[in-house]
């Protein structure tokens, strides 16, 4: 699996295809709080986006030495996922559907934590999309320009969240 590339018109920090830069990251993502890993969306195009995450060393998930534990590396996939999403929403004129996280394969952490205060590059690239709703994305993660965690990420978008939602329940 490869890192995601970007094409050199919207690789450059904070702009996007037309150059403008992109809007916070709290006015694209629905996570609010502590539950907000991403701190910044550098590069979006319509397969792809590239955004960054601190590591807080006093974060709800911080351990004896303020890692964060390899494993929320999903997490932060989902949420370039959803800021991929967001901005072709916004871009179209709109909002993004509220989308479900529906799994990964084959994730792979060559570390167990991600380094107290280390500024991470999440990369999401879309392989798939489907008029249901449902996608799949190539995902990685890099610190210190290494990768150090990388999976598909597969996600879902209902058109009626609530009774999806509702549904869940039921079952």
């Amino acid at each position: 699996m490869t890192t995601a590339t970007l094409s050199t018109s919207t690789a450059r920090a904070g702009t996007s295809p037309a150059g403008a830069a992109f809007p916070p990251v709290e006015d694209v993502l629905p996570h609010r709080g502590t539950m907000r890993l991403v701190d910044e969306i550098v590069a979006c195009d319509d397969e792809a986006v590239a955004v960054l995450a601190s590591v807080d060393p006093q974060g709800w998930y911080a351990d004896a030495q303020g890692a964060m534990p390899a494993w929320l590396g999903i997490e932060l996939m989902a949420q370039a996922i959803a800021a991929h999403v967001g901005l072709i929403a916004m871009r179209a004129g709109g909002r993004a559907r509220p989308g479900v996280l529906l799994g990964a394969s084959r994730y792979e952490a060559h570390i167990c934590a991600f380094a107290s205060g280390a500024r991470l590059r999440i990369e999401a690239k879309e392989l798939l999309k489907s008029e249901q709703g449902h996608g799949a994305y190539e995902c990685t993660i890099a610190q210190d320009g290494r990768c150090v965690a990388q999976a598909v990420v597969k996600v879902f978008q209902p058109t009626d969240f609530h009774a999806f939602i509702e549904g869940s329940f039921r079952s």
